[in-house]
């Protein structure tokens, strides 16, 4: 297949550039505004995140790159007196542009990439089943649960198990091993951190290597991506004060430990989350992506295997979801979010693509408000010229 933009002309493999949004073929005004846009988000009595890096961009081209607010701003959350306790102000931690975020959900993203390369090696089917590959996984063997089906979220399994309540590694596989699906596998799309863990052990099983050489070796390290990684990572951006009742385990304020449970009873590794990077890595793979599996000398898959993941119903990847993609969306977009208030959107159709990283968990917890993303979303659909 040959790898074209939506003019018909070759795609670039170059390596991203900070020009500004005139030489990205974007609306100054438009990008300018989502800037001062986000830049609003940490302000106000009812914040929606400590702090934010943006990076918006178009072919080879980063036309913004920008952080506002605390990467570190608080040191509890007072639930008697339901608000947060502020750190002392000389202690605060500015954002910056290269402030490594807690990624959860978005590691998702780098796992299905890992799964994919197989495919492109053929040494995974999209269609085997996972018996073929883990005969121990009971569950998954007895309802012929298949790698499409993990890719998809359409395998019927619940959206977690709470493996941080299991007492140790072995009770913790053991669960895994025994969980059955809630739905017909196959049928509808029920969204399940359960599928990329699965996922990791049948990588982990075929290729002999743990998911973390996995990415490392298959993905960051050609891109050049040195911020991206699993954890700790003490720099990175704080996110919650982690107590019982509003979460599911005690362990008080996090910064640069992985936030979601699972991952964190799992060693930090994890197929649904675990990965810490900055919005320029970030810019990378979408630009990757964006450019057929390509980035500079470095090719980490073929342009019809990318094509399988950005087509509907995307593998790994949301495809044209307004609720975060705003009006980015209807036109094949491709995304996802996390859990602590990061997210990627890229548009093959307009060859642009938009990171933005905050952390709205801290100092706790709040629901999902996808708001500002779809909004930052359609503004950028709104600057493309």
């Amino acid at each position: 297949m040959a790898v074209t933009t939506a003019g018909g002309g070759p795609l670039s493999t170059a390596r991203l550039r900070l020009a500004g949004p005139e030489r990205a073929g974007l609306d100054p005004r438009a990008v300018e505004k989502l800037v001062a846009d986000v830049r609003a988000l940490h302000r106000g009595p009812r914040p929606w995140c400590a702090g934010a890096v943006v990076l918006a961009g178009r072919g080879p081209v980063i036309a913004a790159e920008d952080a506002s607010g605390w990467a570190s701003r608080y040191a509890a959350w007072d639930e008697s007196a339901g608000r947060p306790v502020e750190l002392p102000r000389d202690a605060w931690v500015p954002m910056r542009t290269e402030t490594p975020f807690d990624l959860a959900s978005l590691t998702k993203l780098f796992t299905s990439l890992a799964a994919v390369q197989q495919l492109e090696r053929g040494t995974l089917g999209l269609d085997a089943r996972l018996s073929a590959y883990l005969p121990d996984f009971r569950a998954a063997a007895r309802h012929k649960l298949t790698v499409r089906q993990l890719l998809t979220h359409t395998s019927g399994l619940r959206p977690e198990l709470p493996l941080y309540d299991c007492p140790d590694a072995p009770a913790r596989l053991e669960a895994l091993r025994r969980e059955e699906p809630v739905s017909e596998p196959g049928g509808a799309y029920r969204y399940s951190d359960l599928n990329m863990l699965l996922l990791q052990h049948l990588l982990e099983r075929m290729t002999g290597r743990g998911l973390d050489r996995l990415v490392r070796q298959g993905i960051t390290r050609p891109l050049g991506m040195t911020a991206t990684g699993f954890g700790p990572r003490p720099e990175a951006a704080a996110t919650e004060d982690q107590r019982r009742p509003w979460a599911k385990a005690d362990r008080g304020m996090l910064r640069g430990r992985v936030h979601d449970e699972n991952a964190w009873a799992l060693g930090g590794v994890a197929g649904h989350a675990g990965l810490f990077s900055t919005a320029r890595d970030l810019a990378v793979f979408c630009r990757t992506l964006l450019a057929g599996g390509s980035y500079g000398t470095a090719r980490i898959l073929g342009p019809d295997y990318v094509e399988l993941m950005l087509s509907a119903p995307g593998l790994g990847f949301g495809i044209d979801q307004p609720w975060f993609m705003g009006e980015l969306a209807g036109r094949g977009a491709a995304g996802h979010t996390g859990f602590t208030g990061t997210s990627l959107v890229l548009d093959p159709a307009s060859d642009t693509f938009l990171v933005l990283l905050a952390n709205t968990v801290h100092p706790r917890r709040t629901p999902p408000d996808n708001g500002p993303r779809a909004a930052a979303g359609t503004q950028l659909a709104r600057g493309v010229v």
